[in-house]
């Protein structure tokens, strides 16, 4: 490359770095404004959109909505809560728009409280696909969504971790902004900021606070990302102080030597509370999903002061449309969140009996197993399995004689 191009294309390059640090410090601003959480008790109706997403979204969306409906079959009836479908955010719709998510659904998504999310289709770079960012990214930005929350669960290990992942920073806030300088040179970005690392980390030990648990773990490579995790790791130490009068300890751990310590079976059942940037937490949390018995039996929560989506840890699995499996697609995932969806706005109780069905159904006396494949049950019947044991008066009393209770 001669002189005058080289000297151009890093001018170039330098543009696209200095727009993003634009963007960057005025969301820094828009940060430090005080927002206040949303008061679920006070919204008549409480609005629940059900966003079907793609592949087998609309399957298992329809599952999970099955039993979210049972479990507020009052509410529905005398008005005080409210389901809307929300099924345009398809991966035709966004490329048709050529929008990772359209306005009009955008919009739709806006007018509900929380929202039941499917899975969505992210485009593989070399697809027939328009190169679209994650829906989910686009969605966690767009409503602020910065916690996602993953509580993963195995009884029998001795195992209660809950997972605060950071959604709106790190590698993911600009991972579609990177930039090809040269045909030989790709840079990508990333990004901390001390306010989005103040709240993830605060309401990870408002959390322990909460629950009376006495340990938060930290997760960075601070010791070679030494500005953004080293930023992160700072802030936790400096919260962690705040927390000491109520007997929380915290402690770090980097990325690479903390997925080897969770499958660790001497020091596993010492973690609780594990809090970390957004590409470590995807990691983490879908291998310690992975342990608890498949990405398919997980949920997420993606909470902001204003809106909270609660979605399935796994993908939209076109092969099984394409195939004609989707009917076989297991819904566990889907319903795990509805529950987390149920705790997060009052009915906890209520949360709780889907989660002893799901333990039941899918780990003690399993009489329904789902496949993937016409090997195993469908979705639907698999959901009415759950629903039997669900309206069960004495679930709990059969579900810790089963040994859930362990």
């Amino acid at each position: 490359m001669d002189g005058k191009r080289g000297s151009d294309t890093v001018e170039k390059a330098k543009e696209h770095f200095g727009q993003i640090l634009e963007e960057q410090l005025a969301r820094v601003e828009s940060l430090k404004k005080e927002v206040s959480w949303i008061d679920y008790t006070t919204l008549r109706p409480l609005i629940i959109g059900i966003c079907w997403g793609d592949g087998i979204g609309m399957r298992i969306s329809k599952q999970a909505q099955r039993v979210l409906e049972y479990m507020l079959r009052e509410e529905l009836a005398s008005g005080l809560v409210e389901f809307r479908a929300i099924t345009g955010l398809t991966i035709e719709n966004r490329a048709r728009q050529k929008k990772t998510v359209p306005d009009d659904v955008l919009d739709e998504i806006k007018k509900c409280h929380v929202l039941l999310k499917g899975p969505t289709t992210t485009p593989q770079a070399g697809s027939k696909w328009p190169d679209l960012e994650s829906a989910n990214v686009a969605l966690r930005r767009e409503l602020d969504l910065f916690a996602n929350v993953r509580p993963v669960k195995i009884p029998a290990e001795g195992i209660d971790w809950c997972f605060f992942r950071e959604n709106t920073e790190g590698a993911y806030m600009l991972g579609s902004r990177g930039i090809d300088v040269t045909d030989d040179l790709s840079v990508d970005f990333r990004v901390i900021t001390e306010q989005g690392a103040e709240r993830i980390l605060r309401m990870a030990f408002e959390y322990a606070k909460r629950n009376a648990l006495k340990r938060v773990t930290v997760v960075t490579k601070a010791n070679i990302v030494k500005r953004s995790d080293g930023r992160f790791s700072r802030v936790a130490r400096r919260m962690a102080e705040r927390y000491k009068e109520f007997g929380i300890e915290q402690d770090e751990w980097y990325i690479d030597i903390m997925a080897a310590k969770l499958i660790d079976p001497a020091r596993r059942r010492d973690f609780q509370v594990i809090v970390l940037p957004n590409l470590y937490g995807d990691i983490l949390t879908d291998e310690a999903a992975q342990m608890q018995g498949g990405v398919g039996t997980a949920g997420s929560a993606n909470i902001g002061k204003r809106w909270a989506v609660f979605e399935a840890v796994h993908g939209s699995a076109p092969r099984m449309v394409a195939e004609g499996r989707d009917i076989y697609a297991d819904p566990s995932s889907m319903i795990r969140a509805g529950a987390m969806l149920l705790s997060h706005i009052g009915f906890s109780e209520r949360a709780g009996q889907m989660d002893m069905a799901l333990e039941i159904c899918g780990r003690f006396e399993k009489k329904l197993i789902v496949t993937g494949r016409n090997s195993g049950a469908t979705g639907e019947e698999f959901t009415t399995y759950l629903l039997d044991w669900a309206a069960d008066p004495e679930l709990e009393t059969k579900w810790k004689d089963l040994g859930g209770a362990a």
